[in-house]
């Protein structure tokens, strides 16, 4: 049952939408009529119904056919209760389930829609290369397009090996470190992801605290007896375990604004800690940036922050929403990669044509787009300022925090400076949140430990008619 109260959302939600053309659809009754990138309603009424029946059906039929009924763990909504929905079509900053029903989307493919869901210009250069081939298995001249706008953009990147996924980035990076200082251990922060490599699966945040798994079966111990763990923002753990290993560390490894613990923000200090601390010692600071690349930044985090890592990893938004990894750094070190140098990394489908169109299109919009990570800071803002006002007016604990297009809340008083003090959340309060909102129309990332993205195309009406639908929600929690 989805309730929206004319008096509370009347006034805000559906002022001033622009005068395009207008789609309008209905979902059980209740119309709405969008019209260019706002939200307007036709026809108010006091109660609205979402149904879900489609959506658990099939979810039913997928956990006969794949574990849990999904193809990564976070989507079964194990932390939120409930079934997921199941997708049917995105667009914009909009998606739509099986059953029909509409969701401002704050997921955004866990960040690649950064220019909005199925933009038609990617689509069309999507289709044109689609023409030539789905994949060449081969070189081709759109890596060289793709790797000189990276190269353009990362301040310390001079060179780029483009990959599948960001886990295979990952792992590409830590072998690569290895190979370059010919040290083993690694340090890692509590709570930070780097993909599910067995190395990096020590108190790795995200699915695995999604899940309450303290780590991962199967994953040996001989295959994280190198791997060291800090404490995120605390500099001081970090210099412990580096006199501890006196020239034995290869490297400090750290996502530059936390997405996999729930949204954390470093301190300033932290991170030019980090970069002083490695360089100290002989060891590389490594960026994964397979989150903030692109997102927070142009440049990403390091732009955002001023401070350079020796190796950076990226994702997501440089792929376009197709699948896509990569990993940079300076000649010096890139050319120990296969066939430059001997440390061994390959990939099939990688610089797959599809992924590298993509990535080129999304990211001429974000280099040509003026103001564009101002615009997403500011509507990010205006989200996570409203949400934790709303919770303080009806008695809850909330904190919360943007950085560009990225952002995230918790139901905790804060601040929240690492994994310990995202632990401290109320999940349960979340879970109920999260469904309360869902039910609603609003799509979030359904865990606590996990970011939100904002997108181009979000509008200002799509951040009204949220925050008026969370004030319903927070007065029933």
């Amino acid at each position: 049952m989805v309730r929206f109260t004319a008096s509370a959302i009347a006034a805000a939600l559906f002022a001033a939408a622009s005068a395009s053309s207008a789609v309008a659809f209905a979902n059980n009754g209740a119309a709405f009529t969008r019209k260019g990138s706002g939200l307007s309603m036709s026809a108010v009424e006091a109660t609205k119904t979402y149904s879900f029946t489609k959506s658990e059906e099939i979810f039913a039929e997928a956990q006969t056919l794949m574990p849990g009924g999904v193809s990564s763990p976070v989507r079964a909504f194990k932390s939120v209760g409930g079934s997921p929905v199941v997708f049917d079509r995105v667009k914009g900053a909009y998606s739509w389930d099986v059953d029909g029903n509409q969701y401002i989307d704050y997921v955004g493919t866990w960040g690649p829609a950064i220019i909005g869901h199925a933009d038609d210009a990617v689509l069309d250069a999507v289709k044109a290369t689609m023409d030539k081939g789905t994949s060449f298995g081969a070189p081709c001249l759109l890596e060289n397009e793709l790797a000189k706008m990276v190269i353009a953009a990362v301040p310390s990147v001079e060179m780029v090996r483009f990959t599948n996924s960001g886990t295979e980035a990952c792992m590409g990076m830590v072998r690569l470190c290895r190979a370059h200082t010919g040290r083993e251990k690694i340090i890692k922060f509590e709570g930070c992801y780097h993909g599910h490599a067995d190395s990096f699966l020590v108190q790795a945040g995200s699915g695995v605290a999604t899940l309450g798994l303290p780590d991962s079966p199967g994953v040996p111990k001989s295959a994280t007896q190198a791997t060291l763990c800090a404490t995120y923002n605390d500099l001081a753990s970090v210099e412990a375990i580096l006199e501890a290993n006196k020239d034995e560390i290869a490297a400090i490894i750290l996502e530059p604004v936390v997405g996999n613990s729930g949204f954390i923000k470093p301190s300033q200090e932290f991170l030019e800690g980090c970069r002083s601390l490695a360089t100290k010692h002989g060891a590389l600071l490594v960026f994964d940036e397979v989150m903030t690349g692109f997102r927070v930044s142009y440049g990403g985090a390091q732009e955002y922050f001023g401070v350079s890592p020796d190796i950076t990893t990226m994702g997501k938004v440089i792929g376009g929403g197709l699948p896509v990894g990569a990993y940079g750094g300076p000649k010096s070190i890139m050319e120990l990669v296969a066939p430059a140098g001997a440390m061994y990394q390959a990939g099939t489908l990688s610089g797959n044509p599809l992924a590298m169109t993509a990535g080129i299109e999304t990211m001429k919009r974000l280099r040509d787009t003026p103001d564009a990570y101002s615009e997403l800071e500011r509507k990010g803002n205006k989200l996570v300022d409203g949400i934790v006002a709303l919770g303080k007016k009806h008695g809850h604990a909330v904190t919360g925090g943007c950085a560009g297009g990225m952002f995230g809340w918790f139901f905790n008083e804060g601040p929240v400076a690492n994994f310990s003090d995202a632990a401290k959340s109320d999940t349960d309060k979340f879970g109920r949140w999260h469904r309360l909102m869902l039910e609603r129309g609003v799509y979030l990332a359904p865990s606590t430990y996990e970011a939100g993205f904002m997108s181009l195309v979000h509008t200002d009406e799509d951040i009204d008619k949220t925050l008026a639908i969370a004030d319903e929600v927070m007065a029933m929690l």
